[in-house]
């Protein structure tokens, strides 16, 4: 494929420090959902997955629960037991052998979870509205997401306690940091956004008291470990889990100057929204609102990349269905080679099929695209 980087300068490639970490390049790996833990303790063959990716600037480990009973998929991993710890150990120690660096993402699902995955338990969030724009991905196939029960003020201490017990957790399971997960309609964003948060009092109301749940989820992961171990996620404008928000920019805008304000890693931000359902210029007023590390991710190509990189829009870019297929991503965009297709057949639960076996380059490849650029 024809490449920018050769005209432009390789601005993706080009080493960043991120927090209190060192990395080779801005080309990281987006958080994943695989489904391939089960009981949901990582495996050996997670552990093969994520050091074969390891070239990433940084890998962003997928989902993981922070706190027991709150599962939303089948065998997602959590790191709230000491056999979740030991399995994540071993994949830490094996990207850090390969010459890697990553993070893990925490993550509750609140009223995404279903009683189906928890012991019959009623799922939890905000307010009691349930998802219906999309069904549940249950183990026996599509089923009606269910009633979510809305928290009271005195259970959220303990919710935030939790996420800080889970960072104190990745910490010594080996991560490089952990990223909060307040994106795509799970717990942190239902608490974020108008339209799945209806409550009153200290975290409902007006978009300064929506974030307070946010903020202080941020913060203590950051009294666990460090500010510069800490990254959040976000996603405005996305509108699956019946998410939806009625200033979208405005309340996003707030979170990050919060946000910034904590000293965190970065601010990962999913630009626009899969369903096309709300649109806006976010990257803009996020770059002034958050003065550290900007991720950005969703749909981006390398050349693409390159220029909102080289331009200074963002500092990096996560890329999630390429590094999927293409463990060697970062070299494939230095050589301008083409990329591996996804199978999408494979990406939630299964083995080694389109999980381990996408191919790296061969060196026939190499020299091939090597000697066909000018």
């Amino acid at each position: 494929m024809a490449s920018l980087l050769s005209q432009s300068g390789p601005a993706l490639l080009r080493p960043i420090r991120i927090g209190a970490m060192d990395a080779p390049n801005r080309v990281l790996m987006a958080p994943l959902t695989r489904c391939r833990a089960p009981n949901h303790v990582p495996t050996p063959l997670m552990a093969e997955y994520y050091a074969q990716r390891a070239s990433a600037g940084l890998i962003i480990a997928e989902a993981t629960m922070a706190i027991g009973g709150g599962s939303a998929f089948t065998n997602e991993p959590g790191i709230h037991t000491a056999a979740q710890v030991a399995g994540w150990r071993g994949v830490t120690s094996a990207v850090h052998a390969a010459g890697g660096r990553i993070f893990l993402q925490l993550w509750h699902g609140g009223r995404t979870c279903h009683p189906l995955l928890n012991d019959g338990r009623q799922p939890i969030a905000p307010s009691a509205i349930a998802i219906t724009s999309n069904p549940f991905r249950g183990p026996s196939g599509p089923v009606p997401h269910a009633l979510p029960r809305a928290i009271d003020d005195a259970e959220i201490p303990d919710l935030i306690a939790g996420f800080a017990t889970a960072t104190r957790n990745a910490r010594d399971a080996g991560f490089d940091g952990v990223e909060i997960h307040g994106a795509n309609g799970y717990l942190i964003d239902q608490f974020t956004r108008d339209g799945s948060n209806r409550r009153g009092g200290a975290y409902g109301g007006p978009a300064s008291h929506r974030i307070r749940f946010a903020c202080e989820v941020v913060e203590a992961a950051c009294a666990a470990w460090e500010p510069g171990r800490v990254g959040l996620r976000i996603s405005p404008l996305g509108s699956g889990n019946s998410m939806i928000d009625s200033d979208p920019v405005g309340t996003s805008t707030l979170l990050a100057h919060a946000v910034h304000r904590l000293g965190i890693a970065y601010l990962h931000v999913l630009r626009a929204d899969f369903m096309g359902v709300q649109k806006a210029d976010l990257l803009t007023p996020l770059r002034s609102a958050f003065q550290g590390t900007l991720v950005a991710n969703m749909g981006y190509t390398p050349d693409e990349a390159e220029r909102a990189i080289g331009s200074g829009v963002v500092d990096a870019v996560a890329f999630g269905r390429a590094f999927l297929a293409n463990p060697d991503l970062p070299e494939r965009i230095r050589l301008g080679a083409e990329l591996n297709a996804p199978n999408d057949k494979t990406f939630y639960g299964g083995g080694a099929e389109g999980y381990t076996d996408y191919p790296f380059l061969t060196q026939a490849q190499r020299d091939a695209v090597l000697q066909g650029a000018p």
